[in-house]
């Protein structure tokens, strides 16, 4: 399950992602905002993250203009790893060595194009383990 949450400057990146994860085979969850009319960040980052935590092995993206805002929001959750990503190798990277499993996007500063390969590299790559999992572990265990 990928969930997915935007505020008002993140809809049309939002609507294109569920189109093509959709397409990749994966199920979505819309957990909103819905139109471009103004609403509070927080509460769409705060939602995505604790459905993310709420349901192992699951995955979240979230969009905000910068993406800066809601990946403050989605890290403040317990139990989620949230990365901001601008490049597909940071897409893919912060599955592998970070174990991430909230992806954040910024709809003003990476296309439509971009963003939809971030999310495929996010969505597609798996935690590498090995030397990578003591470093999530301390991470995990700082959180307790």
């Amino acid at each position: 399950m990928v969930y997915i949450g935007c505020d008002h400057g993140g809809v049309e990146l939002k609507n294109k992602l569920i189109d093509y994860i959709e397409a990749m085979g994966e199920e979505v969850k819309d957990l909103g905002a819905c139109t471009s009319e103004s609403v509070d960040y927080p509460d769409y980052g705060f939602a995505v993250g604790e459905a993310v935590a709420k349901d192992g092995g699951s995955r979240g993206i979230v969009i905000c203009k910068t993406g800066v805002g809601m990946s403050i929001c989605a890290n403040k959750v317990k139990g989620v790893r949230c990365a901001l990503c601008t490049s597909v190798d940071m897409g893919r990277l912060c599955r592998e060595h970070n174990d991430a499993n909230v992806l954040a996007l910024g709809a003003s500063n990476t296309s439509a194009e971009t963003a939809l390969e971030i999310a495929k590299a996010f969505l597609t790559a798996e935690f590498a383990g090995g030397r990578h999992a003591n470093r999530v572990g301390k991470i995990v265990s700082y959180e307790e």
